[in-house]
């Protein structure tokens, strides 16, 4: 009885919360061939085909620390992902897509001038179209190591705020859940236009250097945490000293 009541006590404190983080890191993957082009300290980072004969792709990358914000063993409840796009060459509306990164990338210094879409010289450390880290580490495919399943989409037409739901996008909820679980593999997320070969289909985001906090990306976690094990093992401890 005295067991049973400890348990009861413990599922009664199961207790959610909410944590609202910022990113990590960004970048933007410019289509390069030399693998010489990155924007790891810009303001924006990019998403879509650009203009002109041979246009160019671009492909957003975005990471969160889910493991050094949320407590071991707590149950991921709801996840949102908030980006503001600020800049569009049509306003048309494209299917933004999201999905895991497979390999380690960084964010180096360099920075973009102007609107930032041509970006700029690749950094030390810096993941561009060739590397993961530039000039040392690779992808084992160019353009980046994604993941087959989708884990979310949106669609994105004018400048504004866009939401990623786990309500209708379960995927993000289970990419949260495993990089709480094995933070050795959370290398965060892709973002892509799901057809590229769209023409002047780019989308410009702001990123977390951006200079207006209100625009930065934001990543909403609803989870819940017991503290069931911890009266346990208190119970467990008291037994013991009797």
């Amino acid at each position: 009885m005295v067991l049973a009541a400890f348990v009861a006590v413990g599922e009664r404190r199961a207790q959610s919360d909410n944590v609202v983080l910022s990113p990590s890191k960004d970048n933007t993957l410019y289509q390069d061939d030399f693998g010489e082009t990155s924007n790891g300290q810009g303001q924006h980072f990019f998403v879509g085909r650009t203009g002109g004969l041979t246009p160019p792709i671009r492909r957003g990358l975005i990471s969160f620390d889910i493991a050094g914000n949320i407590p071991a063993g707590s149950i991921i409840e709801h996840v949102t992902l908030t980006l503001h796009m600020s800049r569009s060459f049509t306003g048309a509306e494209i299917e933004i897509d999201l999905r895991q990164v497979l390999t380690g990338w960084g964010e180096g210094a360099s920075v973009a001038q102007g609107n930032e879409g041509a970006g700029a010289p690749a950094a030390p450390g810096d993941a561009t179209w060739l590397h993961t880290f530039y000039d040392t580490d690779f992808w084992a495919r160019q353009g980046g190591d994604f993941a087959d399943t989708l884990s979310a989409s949106a669609a994105v037409s004018e400048v504004g705020f866009y939401s990623f739901n786990s309500t209708f996008n379960p995927g993000l909820l289970s990419d949260v859940q495993q990089w709480l679980d094995s933070p050795e593999t959370n290398n965060g997320w892709g973002v892509f236009a799901a057809d590229e070969f769209l023409p002047i289909s780019a989308k410009r985001f702001d990123s977390r250097e951006n200079a207006n906090p209100g625009f930065q990306p934001s990543l909403s976690v609803d989870y819940q945490t017991s503290c069931q094990q911890t009266i346990w093992n208190g119970y467990i401890k008291g037994r013991g000293e009797q």
